[in-house]
């Protein structure tokens, strides 16, 4: 968020100022930028919009996908090892004047597991590397000394994480502090000691550790904000998102800007907090993952792509928001958009007209899901 300050008088007498310098002096003279600061809900309409705005300006290149570090991950796929088991060890006891006291090899220590956990402070999987290799436990030693396990590997992931391997979901992180054992560590190895019996007092045999559980992981995050932005290509949902929130997803005038989810975290009043996604656009077809169609505003469409994805879903509490209204044709077919729809939204992410209507009707939304999840007796996802 960044607040809008006016200068008047002052600005007159700082140019006056300048004028004074000498050409050099005024040609080292370099841009700075104001940093972000926290404001209040009712500034994000004003605010975040000539922010926005500047961010736009034509004199300056947008930012690449690749530059952004909000960007939202919602898979990941993850090589995981166990760590592997320490080996067991083949010594005898020795002591003065006797100089084979019998078998005294320790056994080896089991190596670590791999073990994902689902941690609310984790919102998204970009922090989830590519493989994680497990502990391994140590040899055994003299004495009948055993090796010491490896230390459990942990690996933090956002609350709603489904596991998969392969197409078979093997694991569902659904609530907090949830553990799934994604990689079990090798069992170690047998020192000689194990294996004294009756008929052989003096073994020689010992075994070695056995390797870590090595699989091949597919973590999906299945809830990635309270509202999500369906709409399609082109259509302003990451310039609306700029305007509510402080994310920064990249802006341009072409289709399918949006490659990676993005999330902005609106604030209200009371410390109430709402996530909202800017979803990569949809288009005719995308059920069957195709990726490119139509990049005009058909809301039967949409609501048709959302039914093919997941039954029910475009039945879910939502409102219609019609975005760049500042322009004079979209303002013109307002009117047959709301005799067929009802209630829209109409607005501009640009001027930041009717913003707050939107923040204001987000934030009942919010309540009365954070109330039906209460009445459950489930806890409400919360940011």
């Amino acid at each position: 968020m960044i607040p809008v300050r006016l200068f008047s008088a002052s600005s007159q007498t700082l140019l006056e100022g300048l004028a004074q310098w000498t050409p050099s002096a005024q040609a080292s003279l370099r841009p700075c930028r104001l940093l972000p600061q926290q404001a209040s809900p009712r500034m994000l309409s004003v605010g975040c919009v000539d922010h926005a705005k500047r961010q736009e300006t034509p004199g300056k290149k947008p930012l690449s996908e690749k530059k952004l570090k909000r960007y939202f991950v919602d898979h990941r796929r993850v090589l995981v090892r166990g760590g592997n088991g320490g080996s067991g060890v083949s010594c005898f006891h020795s002591e003065p004047r006797k100089e084979f006291g019998g078998p005294d090899g320790g056994d080896g220590g089991n190596g670590g597991h791999v073990i994902l956990r689902a941690d609310q402070q984790v919102k998204s999987l970009s922090s989830v590397l590519s493989q994680y290799q497990g502990f391994s436990g140590e040899d055994g030693g003299r004495k009948n000394c055993f090796g010491r396990s490896g230390a459990m590997l942990f690996v933090r992931v956002p609350v709603g994480t489904l596991v998969k391997e392969g197409s078979e979901v093997v694991a569902d992180l659904s609530q907090q502090g949830q553990e799934y054992i994604a990689a079990l560590g090798g069992a170690g190895g047998k020192g000689n000691r194990f294996f004294l019996a009756n008929d052989n007092r003096a073994p020689v045999t010992c075994t070695p550790g056995e390797p870590g559980q090595e699989r091949i992981l597919h973590l999906e995050l299945k809830t990635v904000a309270h509202a999500g932005m369906v709409g399609f290509p082109n259509a302003g949902k990451s310039s609306l998102l700029r305007a509510i929130s402080n994310a920064k997803p990249a802006v341009a005038s072409y289709p399918f800007t949006t490659l990676k989810p993005h999330v902005g975290i609106v604030h209200y009043e009371g410390h109430q907090q709402v996530a909202v996604a800017d979803i990569p656009g949809i288009i005719r077809g995308a059920h069957q993952d195709k990726g490119l169609g139509l990049s005009f505003l058909q809301v039967e469409d949409l609501k048709y792509e959302l039914e093919k994805y997941e039954e029910g879903l475009s039945e879910r509490p939502h409102v219609v928001v019609a975005n760049k209204i500042d322009l004079p044709q979209a303002r013109a077919h307002l009117p047959q958009l709301q005799d067929h729809l009802g209630q829209v939204i109409a607005l501009s992410a640009v001027t930041g007209e009717n913003l707050e209507q939107l923040l204001l009707h987000l934030q009942v939304l919010h309540r009365a899901y954070v109330e039906a999840e209460l009445k459950r007796g489930s806890q409400p996802l919360r940011w």
